[in-house]
């Protein structure tokens, strides 16, 4: 038990450096959509952003943030357990190498395929002349931001394996400020020279993938790793990875199949739909990337050192423990979304180019992909169990249940409901998938702690209630100022979500959630120690 509960601490304190690099990165993420926002609003020039960037992302998708990171992390774990640290090395550059190469491939298969891409993605877009032309043109500039992203991935995993977590993902906030220095400069630059403002933000997105790679490579070295170009295709380790890729990008691929019939729908919407749901779930991707991906990233070093030493029991607990973490921090985000959507995108993005009518739009579909915030943060935190227990199909099986599950829900609802049908259909397929991988984790597992999970649950919820009578009614007495000035937002704004977190807070730790009292006793604990040094 008391190792369950030394799991359970490190993963918190990993958790929390993650977490505040993570929030600096998506905070300067919101300032890129604000930039965004005001430069352009939610019409032609963003709408073919949008799209042209969702190409190489999709991509990413598979390599930087799924297939590739979670094998990756799975072989070098246990090469970094059971091998020599020549042997990790030399698959640590072996695999840097081998996909610099594949990846370079499929980018310049990209860029050369750009336009057909585009074509099939968004073919409505032809409706309004010279929006494919831009689509394309923004597509082959930034098609090469896959190699950078993916080596920053594999860089991440190698020093998330060593136990180093605050550089790797303070990565994404240069990335971020990559985007916003260069892109802007480029943006009032290049209209000179006679190419769209926006062309510049698409250089500024290579700009910052360079930087998100770039930023690592220091740490790499501290550690102990020098860079030399190796590739063995025959080498044992590189073909588990690719095999343990295998399944994973199957069932990835039906994550970007999901997006992209997304993307096709709400490209036949009235014009500034792909906008409105691209700024609603960036705000959404806040929580998600703070407690979901902060959590994954902590708990998938320590859930592959259990599988590593066949410590069934410990992965039962490491999991089911995030698990109520992920929930005490996204419950009460889900909720406060939905009540604060549209005070929030006002107070963010309304402004020069982005119109009243643009936030009402945004905001509906915010509070819709709100509904599945918790599911989705917490299937970040299930899918590397999968991993680490050695199969990764069952992910697979579970996207694709929601391809057609999505594909159903839209067909009935978007005429009616336009670009919000959309934004819901992302919630009910991610609750689905929550539901499938909860189950399958339970056999496989032989049994999870559910009582534990159940008890945890039921206090997270009494506190968010609590915390949502708070919202409401400050909501309601501050009416007019979250209608006034930008300061008069920020204030009143600032002033119902501290003290509806302050409010949830003391009833948690009323309640002893265990993993918040945790974290409270050893900060007094840590403050004590200060206070008599």
């Amino acid at each position: 038990m008391k190792k369950s509960s030394a799991n359970s601490s490190t993963i918190a304190r990993s958790a929390g450096v993650i977490g505040i690099a993570v929030m600096c990165s998506r905070l300067l993420g919101l300032v890129r959509e604000q930039v965004f926002a005001g430069m352009f609003g939610a019409g032609t020039a963003y709408d073919a952003f949008v799209v042209a960037f969702r190409i190489p992302n999709l991509l990413r998708d598979l390599f930087a943030e799924g297939a590739l990171s979670a094998a990756f992390v799975t072989v070098f774990s246990d090469y970094n357990t059971n091998r020599s640290k020549e042997e990790t090395w030399q698959l640590a550059a072996n695999v840097l190498t081998f996909f610099a190469i594949a990846l370079s491939i499929i980018s310049l298969l990209g860029i050369w395929l750009a336009e057909p891409i585009v074509l099939l993605m968004a073919h409505e877009y032809s409706a309004v002349e010279g929006k494919i032309a831009l689509t394309t043109g923004l597509t082959q500039i930034m098609m090469p931001f896959l190699i950078f992203i993916s080596l920053a991935a594999v860089a991440m995993g190698i020093l998330n394996s060593k136990g180093r977590f605050f550089i790797p993902a303070m990565a994404s906030t240069f990335f971020n400020l990559g985007s916003i220095v260069g892109g802007v400069g480029l943006a009032l630059i290049l209209p000179e020279y006679g190419y769209p403002a926006i062309t510049g933000m698409a250089v500024g997105t290579l700009i910052g993938g360079f930087l998100q790679l770039a930023i690592q490579l220091p740490s790499l070295k501290k550690i102990g790793f020098s860079f030399r170009p190796r590739l063995n295709i025959s080498d044992p380790g590189l073909r588990r990875i690719l095999k343990l890729m295998v399944p994973a990008t199957v069932g990835l691929s039906a994550v970007q199949i999901n997006i992209f019939i997304n993307t096709k729908f709400a490209s036949s919407c009235i014009e500034g739909s792909v906008s409105w749901l691209s700024y609603a779930f960036r705000l959404v991707q806040l929580p998600i990337g703070v407690f979901g991906v902060t959590f994954s990233i902590a708990m998938m070093p320590v859930l592959a050192r259990h599988a590593a030493e066949k410590n069934i029991p410990e992965m039962r607990t490491t999991l089911v423990s995030s698990l109520v973490m992920v929930l005490a921090l996204t419950v009460p985000a889900t909720a406060g979304l939905i009540l604060l959507s549209e005070p929030i995108v006002r107070l963010i993005f309304e402004r020069y180019a982005f119109s009243t009518a643009d936030t009402l739009a945004t905001s509906q579909a915010l509070a819709l992909y709100a509904v599945g915030l918790f599911a989705y943060s917490s299937n970040k935190v299930l899918v590397p169990a999968f991993y680490a227990l050695d199969k990764p199909k069952f992910p697979v099986i579970a996207s694709f249940i929601a391809i057609g599950t999505n594909l159903i829900f839209i067909n009935l609802t978007i005429d009616k409901y336009q670009h919000l049908a959309i934004a819901l259909s992302t919630s009910v397929t991610m609750l689905l998938n929550f539901t499938f991988l909860m189950v399958v984790l339970y056999l496989k597992m032989d049994g999870l702690p559910l009582k534990y999970l159940v008890t945890g649950s039921l206090k997270i919820i009494a506190s968010t209630v609590a915390m949502c009578a708070v919202v409401y009614y400050g909501k309601d007495m501050l009416l007019a100022y979250l209608h006034g000035s930008t300061i008069q937002q920020l204030l009143s704004l600032s002033g119902i979500i501290v003290s509806a977190a302050l409010l949830y807070g003391i009833l948690l730790n009323a309640m002893k959630l265990s993993e918040l009292s945790n974290v409270v006793s050893k900060f007094i604990e840590k403050f004590r120690r200060k206070s008599k040094a």
